[in-house]
């Protein structure tokens, strides 16, 4: 079994939520229950309980002329399934709030996008220029 990860986060609307996941980004729903739904986001576990938004005061932070929110989570995608997500959500014409190409021609180099959940929650999705400077500084 490969190393995977669990993010447990309130929601306002679970069934919003699962049609964003299921409908919207083409994740599978797994356990789930009237208040609560477990979604497998590339096989990473992350629940969602119904319970009322998330506060959070640290909106935002500056990358290299960038404003990004200091809160969110994401996934690191090959570059033909992190296109295909992209056009998947563009053909559904879902906003895109971002779409950057972080640190050009350096260590590192990586091209996302952010989108927002129903829960205000926002979603990153990458792809390394070079998967072997995932964690290289």
């Amino acid at each position: 079994m490969t190393t995977q990860f669990h993010l447990a986060l309130p929601c306002v609307n679970v069934n919003k939520t699962r049609e964003f996941y299921s409908d919207i980004l083409g994740a599978k729903i797994g356990r789930s229950a009237v208040k609560w739904a477990d979604v497998n986001l590339y096989g990473n576990q992350i629940t969602f309980t119904e319970c009322g938004p998330f506060k959070f005061e640290c909106k935002s932070y500056n990358f290299n002329g960038d404003i990004l929110p200091s809160f969110h989570f994401g996934i690191i995608l090959n570059k033909s399934d992190w296109q295909e997500v992209l056009d998947r959500l563009k053909s559904k014409k879902y906003d895109i709030v971002s779409e950057v190409k972080f640190l050009e021609n350096k260590v590192g180099e990586h091209h996302s996008f952010f989108v927002k959940d129903p829960n205000d929650y926002t979603v990153e999705f990458k792809c390394f220029t070079n998967s072997q400077e995932i964690f290289e500084s």
